[in-house]
């Protein structure tokens, strides 16, 4: 194509506008380049700004403030003895060695604000693994500083929200939850925060409080605003421009304003678009076992645009089949599935196949136990769907997943209403899940008794750091255990979903993108989803795709605008 073809000039293009691409941004634009930001939809932010946005980074400066000891050599261990063969040890070194130095480059540069937190990998008991401050809480922000672009910023996910609806900080969302010490000042705080907020209220149901995914992107925009990055929402990917077989990637072709414009980057393009969980042709072909978009808890952009573009100008890939697993609610008439990430854990509830029995221990990490449910779906003994069994007791006490404890069921949304099961004893609920009620009873009764005990000889539930976090501490023994024994009893279908998938284009240590021979594409860098996470198909801790996609993102920027690289 020639330069008189092209309709719009940069040193670096980035296509998506999540915690991945606008870090690339940031400090693409510290390097002195003239940067622009594509976004599809028609808000900035992507899966980052509805997540928790915690960062998995281990060996950081601000643990080491907050006393914590660690070491490059035990991360490494620790992704490895997880991971296994499925990653590639130089991508783990890297990310391991300057992920610290992104996070620190961040804090100290950028309006990135971060805290060390005690919270514990997902499989700390594992070697290398450590019970505390790896993970990182993103510093709540005001967003009156972010003005008009308040309202184009992407919403949290619900799942992230106290009842779905208000803003909480991480302190208080596991107060109220776990109903610990101090959860009735903490929900008081959390009401008062949204509804003090008159003039906000009045305008927008989008808070002036922001904390995680939406704190992290709103601190990320004020620092691209700060370096005159501009950022065009409603922009599509529609390809990628490589002239020829072997030569760079110069640009690419977008879509805006109802028209199709070339644009040319000098330096390259940056894909951090997110993956393809939402594409209703992607996800069937390559995730068979999970076939249904429905069940993923991403952002309806996600349909794999970049991917395609990418590998139609001959990018590698590497494991399309894999996902950052999560059992999923599916609520009728919501625009994306409700994980549980910590629902399982709470006493009370277990997790049931087609044939009435357990299958795992309910309480590990959203990542396994969505995992666990495709590894188990056989005939006869079917987990997709599972169900989640629940009392009363537990439905007074503790969420699950859409519906609210202490609200009556008449008061939840119609399409809530329609998908929970209710029964007045096991044997009806056997009746309404199509299962044999003396296998159901069998396995209910086995659950109680070991549960008086606070034990769970079956699955070991409750047995680690992890899995207790996230337990009721004032029920004593085991927290992670209660039997089932108050009536009415309660059931939801639970799917294998996820909340992004984690197989992609393949990268190298400098985050350009390799061919299918592993070569890379001059021109061409990718990070977060749309690649082949560095993890391989672990999931170590909280914050282990945010972190990888923000430190591959500084790489990718860092390598674009080195003056050896060009």
């Amino acid at each position: 194509m020639a330069d008189r073809l092209w309709e719009h000039e940069c040193d670096i293009l980035v296509v998506g506008s999540g915690a991945g691409a606008l870090t690339a941004a940031v400090v693409a634009a510290d390097g002195g380049a003239d940067i622009l930001v594509v976004e599809k939809g028609e808000r900035y932010g992507g899966t980052s700004a509805t997540s928790g946005a915690v960062l998995w980074i281990p060996v950081s400066q601000l643990a080491r403030e907050a006393g914590a000891e660690d070491s490059p050599e035990e991360a490494f261990t620790y992704i490895k003895t997880l991971a296994g063969d499925d990653c590639h040890n130089e991508l783990i070194r890297t990310f391991i060695d300057r992920g610290r130095e992104m996070l620190r480059y961040m804090v100290e540069h950028t309006d990135v604000a971060y805290n060390a937190i005690p919270y514990p990998d997902y499989q700390s008991e594992k070697p290398g693994g450590k019970s505390g401050y790896r993970s990182h809480d993103c510093v709540p922000l005001d967003g009156k500083r972010l003005g008009p672009d308040l309202d184009r910023l992407e919403r949290p996910h619900p799942s992230n929200m106290l009842f779905g609806r208000f803003v909480w900080n991480s302190i208080d969302a596991s107060k109220l939850v776990t109903r610990t010490p101090g959860w009735v000042s903490a929900m008081a705080r959390t009401l008062w925060r949204h509804y003090s907020d008159v003039g906000q209220r009045l305008k927008s149901s989008q808070s002036r409080y922001l904390t995680g995914g939406n704190a992290l992107i709103g601190r990320l925009k004020l620092s691209a605003d700060r370096r005159g990055i501009p950022l065009w929402l409603n922009t599509p990917l529609v390809e990628l421009v490589r002239e020829e077989e072997g030569g760079p990637v110069t640009g690419a072709v977008v879509e805006r304003e109802g028209r199709r414009l070339a644009i040319r980057a000098r330096r390259g393009v940056i894909l951090a678009a997110g993956g393809f969980e939402r594409s209703q042709a992607l996800r069937p072909e390559y995730m068979s076992q999970s076939p249904n978009p429905d069940w993923s808890g991403s952002q309806k952009n996600n349909t794999g645009d970049a991917l395609v573009a990418a590998m139609t100008v001959g990018a590698g890939t590497e494991r399309l089949d894999s996902a950052w697993r999560a059992p999923v609610l599916h609520v009728p008439g919501e625009d994306r599935a409700r994980p549980l990430f910590i629902e399982r854990s709470l006493p009370g509830s277990i997790m049931i196949n087609q044939a009435g029995r357990r299958f795992m221990n309910e309480a590990v990490d959203y990542h396994i136990a969505g995992q666990a449910m495709i590894d188990n779906d056989r005939p006869g003994a079917g987990t997709s769907p599972s169900y989640i069994l629940f009392d009363s007791l537990f439905k007074w006490r503790y969420p699950m997943g859409p519906l609210l404890p202490m609200i009556p069921v008449w008061m939840h949304p119609a399409g809530v209403r329609r998908i929970l099961v209710r029964a007045a004893n096991w044997d009806e609920m056997a009746g309404k899940l199509e299962l044999d009620p003396a296998v159901l009873k069998e396995t209910i009764e086995r659950f109680n008794a070991n549960a008086h005990r606070g034990e769970d000889p079956d699955f070991h539930r409750g047995e680690t750091p992890y899995e207790r976090l996230f337990g009721d501490q004032k029920i004593g023994g085991n927290p992670s255990l209660m039997p089932l024994e108050k009536p009415p009893f309660f059931a939801f279908a639970v799917y294998p979903g996820d909340i992004g998938t984690n197989g992609g284009v393949k990268i190298d240590v400098d985050g350009r993108v390799l061919d299918g021979e592993g070569r890379p594409i001059p021109g061409l860098y990718a990070t977060g989803n749309i690649t082949a996470s560095v993890m391989g198909r672990a999931y170590p801790g909280g914050g282990a795709t945010i972190g990888p996609a923000m430190t591959f993102g500084y790489l990718a920027a860092r390598h674009a605008t080195d003056p050896g690289d060009s």
